[in-house]
């Protein structure tokens, strides 16, 4: 290393994709903590010397993010203002070998599951008795919990199994024990996360056990909010609902992407459900608990989707009324079952294909929220931004749902929850006042 590291290093992490890499990341940061290494996560103030860049590479944009990313940062090792460039994640994982031909000043490459060796890189100590704790990135009053790695799925879109592996679940006991950290560091919410939340336990406990999972951290005191992200629709567990309904600090919140609802494309997709399946398992869900939302994502653009396929798709999301909708522009992934396809429809059509969904999707958004209008919901605010206080109902999770606006006359903290008389409704966010 240059001479002026023999001051004491400073480890940088940018974490780019999902909050699955977020998490990977904050265990990371953890890690380098209990070994005394300095370390911050994003830091702007630029006076760190050693940069770990945590990739994302689910998508063409993800890809292109990441390589800019890691470029940058090698640039600014070329001027002198780093020491040393390191490189994990999920395109490190899925292209190792060209990105360390095209980038060789690059000093290290590390794939999605190769903790203990970027540790050894930094001259740090695996600890296995930090399991569970972890440096958090994300405002104190939240964190995201990972529940499972890798997934068994094989949609024909999704290069995720390539770079993440099998599915495979943590333990109940280190879950619980994991969340029982967050909340004593002041987290009052937790996003439980993984490729597919319904399959957990299916592979260490021989049957799915999620509900059972959502029942020992209910228990967990100090833990106010558990919210349930990306569950797959086939074999969806139904007694996960019946524990959500008993258990008042689980959330009335479902994340379960769709990806399309004709059965053209469905079938294309691997997706191993009809468009009826869906809709009675959505009727299902609903009768199981009145008072859930819904959130699904979708793929516009998959090969061989036709202007019929979209009128389907757009019929299906009225009849079905989701309260919360994303949507993806389809990427043509090398390695994935649809990469044999032709990749026939042109991007600025997948672009516009996927606004006009989102057009509708505004339209019944706006419609959901002004049947709010009137009522006072429970909610929790996340900080303050322009004079004014923004939060959350439990409905809504954290960048892709909507915001509450609250107006209070007195001061209110991050991580404290309110009532709030809904007074407006917007196309994707609410007004209101503080009572009580």
């Amino acid at each position: 290393m240059k001479a002026k590291t023999l001051k004491q290093n400073k480890v940088n992490i940018i974490t780019l994709g999902c909050s699955k890499n977020l998490v990977d990341s904050e265990v990371l940061s953890g890690q380098l903590a209990a070994n005394d290494i300095a370390v911050v996560h994003e830091n702007k103030k630029l006076d760190h010397n050693i940069v770990v860049v945590n990739t994302c590479g689910f998508i063409d944009k993800a890809k292109e993010e990441s390589v800019n990313t890691i470029l940058d940062q090698v640039q600014l090792k070329q001027k002198g203002k780093l020491d040393k460039v390191y490189v994990t994640g999920c395109l490190s994982e899925r292209y190792k070998g060209d990105l360390a031909a095209e980038i060789p000043e690059v000093d290290a490459w590390f794939g999605t599951l190769e903790l203990p060796f970027i540790l050894q890189e930094l001259n740090a100590d695996y600890k296995a008795e930090l399991l569970g704790e972890r440096m958090l990135s994300t405002p104190k009053h939240y964190a995201y919990l990972k529940i499972s790695e890798g997934c068994n799925r094989t949609c024909s879109f999704c290069a995720i199994p390539l770079m993440r592996g099998q599915h495979v679940s943590k333990t109940m006991e280190a879950i619980v024990t994991e969340a029982e950290h967050l909340v004593k560091n002041g987290v009052k919410e937790i996003m439980l996360i993984a490729q597919e939340l319904t399959y957990y336990g299916l592979d260490i406990y021989k049957e799915r056990k999620l509900a059972q999972l959502l029942e020992k951290l209910s228990d967990v005191k100090g833990l106010e909010w558990i919210r349930l992200h990306y569950a797959y629709p086939n074999k969806f567990p139904m007694d996960v609902l019946e524990v959500m309904k008993s258990k008042p600090n689980i959330c009335n919140y479902l994340d379960m992407p769709l990806q399309h609802a004709s059965n053209n494309m469905l079938k294309a997709m691997k997706r191993q459900s009809t468009r009826e399946e869906i809709e009675q398992l959505v009727h299902s869900i609903r009768a199981a608990n009145p008072g859930i939302c819904i959130r699904t994502t979708l793929i516009a653009g998959f090969p061989g989707e036709t202007r019929e396929d979209i009128e389907e798709l757009k019929d299906f999301l009225v009849r079905m009324r989701f309260d919360r909708v994303g949507i993806f522009t389809y990427s043509h992934e090398e390695g994935t079952s649809a990469y044999a396809l032709v990749d026939d429809v042109p991007a600025d059509e997948k672009q516009a294909r996927a606004q006009e969904i989102m057009e509708l999707q505004q339209e019944l958004s706006l419609e959901k929220n002004q049947e709010k209008v009137g009522k006072v919901l429970r909610v929790l605010v996340d900080k303050k931004e322009a004079g004014r206080y923004l939060g959350r109902t439990e409905f809504d999770s954290v960048e892709v749902d909507n915001e509450v606006v609250i107006h209070s006359t007195k001061p209110l903290k991050p991580g404290q929850f309110v009532n709030v008389h809904i007074t407006k409704a917007y196309d994707y966010d609410l007004e209101g006042e503080v009572v009580g």
